[in-house]
C-alpha cells in the first residue's frame, strides 16, 4: 500500500489496483501546490467523511475528469450528482460497509457538523463519519480516517470491530480534536501500528503544526510518522 498526504485531511491510497482520494480538498489548499491532475492521476474512488468544503475540495472535477466512483452519504452524494455532474457515484450512511473490489469501505460515526454553502445559503450534508478502508491485498493494512471529530468514547468500538492499524486523526483543535484529545484517543480507544496526523497547518485558526502531538503521543507504542506533503509513505506486510 501506498499512502501520500497532499495536506490538511486529503489522503490518496494505493492498494491493488486502485488508486482511492481521501477527502480530496487540493485546489484551495493553501499547503498543496501541485494541481488536482497530478494529484488525483489514475483515481478510481473518491471517498469523503462529510460534506464541509475543506473535504469535498475537488471531488466532482476529480470523478468527472477521472470516472472515479464517489462514495460518501447520501446527501453528499444527491448534491454533487444532481448539481454538480457526478454520474458515478455509491451512497450509503453510517453503519454500512461497501465492497468496491480491491477493498470494502465502511462509513463509521464522527462528533462532527457537515453543510455546505450554496448561493450563499448553508446546506445540509448528511451526518459526518469517519472512514475505515480494509483492502483484499495481502499484507495492505486497515485505515482508518477519522475525518473531523471529537473525541468520544465510541472509538472502542471501530477499533474492536475492524482492528485498523494505520489512523490518519485530526489534531489542529477548535473544529477537531487537538494534540492532547487526539493523543488520548489513539493510546485509550485504539491499537495503531501507525498514526498519520492530519487536519492542521492550513488555516492560521488551527494549529500550525503536529509538535504538540507527537510530544503527547511520546512513550507510546504507536508511530507517528508526520509525512512531507506529496511524498508517498509505504506500508508493505
Amino acid at each position: 500500500m501506498k499512502i501520500t498526504w497532499f495536506g490538511h485531511s486529503a489522503f490518496r491510497i494505493e492498494t491493488g489496483s486502485s488508486v482511492i482520494m481521501l477527502d480530496p480538498f487540493l485546489s484551495e489548499n493553501p499547503t498543496w501546490t501541485g494541481t488536482v491532475e497530478e494529484a488525483s492521476r489514475g483515481a478510481t474512488h473518491v471517498i469523503l467523511t462529510h460534506g464541509h468544503h475543506d473535504h469535498i475540495g475537488d471531488s466532482a472535477e476529480i470523478c468527472k475528469t477521472t470516472g472515479a466512483l464517489l462514495v460518501a452519504n447520501f446527501e453528499i452524494c444527491m448534491y454533487l450528482s444532481g448539481e454538480e455532474g457526478v454520474e458515478n457515484f455509491s451512497p450509503g450512511n453510517q453503519g454500512g460497509e461497501q465492497d468496491l473490489g480491491d477493498f470494502t469501505a465502511a462509513l463509521v460515526p464522527a462528533w462532527h457538523s457537515s453543510s455546505f454553502a450554496v448561493d450563499g445559503k448553508l446546506r445540509y450534508m448528511g451526518t459526518a463519519g469517519g472512514i475505515v478502508i480494509m483492502p483484499k491485498t495481502p499484507g495492505d493494512p486497515t485505515v482508518y480516517h477519522a475525518g473531523d471529530t471529537a473525541l468520544f468514547s465510541d472509538m472502542a468500538l471501530i477499533d474492536e470491530l475492524y482492528a485498523p492499524t494505520v489512523g490518519f486523526i485530526p489534531i489542529g483543535d477548535r473544529f477537531t480534536m487537538g494534540a492532547r484529545q487526539a493523543a488520548f484517543a489513539c493510546m485509550r480507544y485504539f491499537n495503531f501500528d501507525t498514526v498519520i496526523p492530519c487536519h492542521y497547518g492550513t488555516f492560521p485558526i488551527i494549529d500550525q503544526t503536529a509538535d504538540s502531538f507527537v510530544r503527547e503521543m511520546h512513550g507510546s507504542q504507536t508511530e507517528v510518522v508526520v509525512p512531507k506533503i506529496g511524498e508517498a509513505v509505504r506500508f508493505e506486510g
